[in-house]
């Protein structure tokens, strides 16, 4: 449990209710009184480690290797019942029963959980007849603590389905925004593009066949429309010039980077993204669009693996080439595999000259670098 919060301060009280089982028996032996099962010391020991594997699995659930949690799963699912059935009758040792339960709801799919439940009900009512011999207390006592597992796991579903909804939520905000954006650049340059070849075409030969006419006139013409004719010329000429830069410069324009990677991100709950870009950085539409894609992937990642709550980007101009820093304040991973998205982030970038590196030590980074 990694967030400071709701998760942390549930973590906070299950711990503390965990630790306060082992109370009534201690006061039990302070009495003078015996645990039916086992040696007082002996149960303590055997709590404690049933303890330490259940602190493992709860607050390491995110961090640990899976082989880690899974046996920390398999350790406290196993000693929960043998405490429970060795202190029958001293309070609150079923209650290990519905804790366990809880947070292995987290690892283990439905069908795990709910055989789990049956088992932990059978031994809560063969703990209660050993100190009771009366079916409805035994009903009742199982009962109960079916109802108790069943909420417990009931609730992490649903919180689980809730966290599952949000983080699709995001993922399509962010695709939604990156398609957006692709298609709003795209349609700008196509614009820009249209304009240009109607100055070029309509306007531009237009001017042309005016020069010639013009031409012709000064041939023709008498000493006192000679000079009106030439400053016509020249007008002439000088806007056929204006026209053709102006072109030239609508066929050249220069994406706007700031601007639609912005777009990608804005409005995002989580992570929130810290995104720096140098003013001098200039891209043509090609990398443009590659570096939208690397946003979209790097953010993509930090909401579906990572579980990060910051994640910056830093776009800079490095000579002749621009690079892209991403890193994450998320789980990492040193020995990941990337998967299909970032094997595409790769290809992209080596399509246009570039290079692509990762590293999951201390969270998820990328680095990257293409020429501009």
């Amino acid at each position: 449990m990694r967030r400071i919060g709701a998760d942390v301060g549930g973590g906070i009280l299950v711990t503390l209710v965990c630790l306060a089982v082992p109370v009534p028996v201690v006061a039990v032996h302070l009495q003078g009184d015996r645990l039916s099962g086992i040696p007082t010391a002996w149960w303590l020991a055997v709590f404690a480690v049933f303890a330490a594997a259940f602190m493992t699995g709860m607050w390491f659930m995110e961090l640990a290797p899976r082989r880690v949690r899974l046996a920390a799963l398999a350790v406290y699912s196993v000693l929960a019942p043998v405490l429970v059935l060795t202190a029958p009758g001293t309070g609150w040792t079923p209650l290990l029963l519905v804790l366990t339960v809880a947070v292995s709801a987290y690892m283990v799919p439905p069908r795990v959980s709910t055989a789990l439940v049956a088992a932990n009900t059978a031994v809560a009512a063969l703990a209660t007849a050993r100190v009771s011999d009366s079916p409805l207390e035994i009903g009742m006592v199982a009962g109960l603590y079916l109802m108790l597992q069943a909420v417990s796991v009931l609730s992490v579903r649903a919180q689980q389905s809730e966290i599952e909804s949000r983080h699709r939520l995001a993922e399509a905000h962010v695709r939604l925004r990156a398609a957006a954006a692709l298609q709003a650049e795209s349609s700008r340059l196509d614009e820009r593009l249209r304009i240009a070849r109607d100055l070029h075409d309509l306007v531009g030969h237009q001017l042309t066949v005016l020069s010639l006419e013009l031409e012709i006139a000064s041939h023709r013409a008498g000493p006192e429309t000679a000079e009106s004719i030439d400053r016509a010329k020249g007008l002439t000429r000088q806007l056929l010039g204006d026209v053709r830069a102006t072109v030239g410069e609508m066929r050249q324009d220069v994406p706007r980077l700031r601007e639609t990677l912005e777009s990608v991100v804005v409005d995002l709950p989580e992570p929130v993204v810290h995104m720096r870009i140098d003013d001098s950085v200039e891209t043509d539409a090609e990398v443009t669009r590659a570096l939208l894609r690397c946003v979209q992937e790097v953010v993509t990642n930090a909401i579906r693996h990572a579980r990060a709550e910051n994640l910056w980007i830093d776009i800079a101009q490095d000579g002749e080439r621009v690079t892209f820093d991403a890193r994450d304040d998320g789980l990492g991973s040193p020995g990941f595999e990337p998967g299909n998205g970032l094997r595409g982030m790769v290809e992209r970038m080596e399509d246009l000259g570039g290079t692509v590196e990762f590293s999951g030590e201390g969270g998820f980074r990328v680095r990257a670098a293409v020429p501009a």
